[in-house]
């Protein structure tokens, strides 16, 4: 097989694989005519990326729910049998640090994290494009890798030692420390696949809509 029946083939499993997906506010639409092999590759890439952020991030919005039983119930059992425990009250806050995680990735793939807009709004859309590629680029991926990077001997220290709450009935800490690193590294291949989506805007393979703040529907 030659390598335009290869790219051909790479381009109709593509096709077949992304292009119904909705991905983001207003949703991508795909020009499997002008997609290269390369860029297919990376694109599908960015649809496993994007549909494990949406899982993930979906998870944690049921730990809201969760949060929110726990600490109901918590409050019942205290009032009626006088009882109460650290553990439970420390757990609705490793709840809530599981959402903030694991939820920044998924948020960043519907493009709805919160900005300070001086000039992204007033320009055209390439120039938006070209505004988010650099920000990923010098930002956002290189940031959260090195908070990564950072946060991983405290989660190590912490594992290894066995680090237990200082409070009485109070929790192991590492699993919260743990997901400090998982968050910031989904974060940051989200951040990648974002990246990749525009460089394909700008090539004109695909239509992504930068628009980050829309009324309530």
């Amino acid at each position: 097989m030659n390598a335009t029946k290869a790219e051909a083939l790479a381009t109709i499993i593509f096709s077949g694989l992304v292009l119904n997906r909705q991905d983001g506010p207003g949703g991508i639409k795909e020009n499997p005519a002008q997609i290269g092999g390369s860029m297919a590759v990376l694109l599908k890439f960015s649809g496993l990326v994007d549909r494990l952020s949406e899982i993930v991030g979906k998870f944690s919005g049921y730990l809201v729910l969760a949060c929110c039983l726990i600490s109901a119930g918590n409050a019942c059992i205290r009032h009626v049998f006088n009882y109460s425990s650290n553990g439970w009250l420390e757990i609705q806050w490793y709840l809530f640090g599981f959402v903030v995680m694991l939820g920044a990735s998924y948020t960043l793939k519907l493009n709805e994290h919160v900005r300070v807009d001086l000039i992204y709004g007033a320009v055209s859309e390439r120039a938006r494009l070209w505004i988010d590629v650099i920000g990923l680029i010098l930002f956002l991926i290189p940031a959260c890798l090195y908070l990564a990077w950072l946060s991983w001997p405290f989660f190590t220290l912490s594992y290894l030692q066995g680090e237990m709450s200082s409070n009485a009935g109070g929790l192991v800490r590492w699993p919260i420390k743990l997901i400090i690193v998982v968050g910031f590294v989904l974060l940051a291949i989200q951040g990648v696949s974002e990246l990749i989506k525009r460089v394909a805007a700008l090539m004109g393979i695909l239509q992504v809509d930068t628009t980050y703040e829309k009324p309530l529907q």
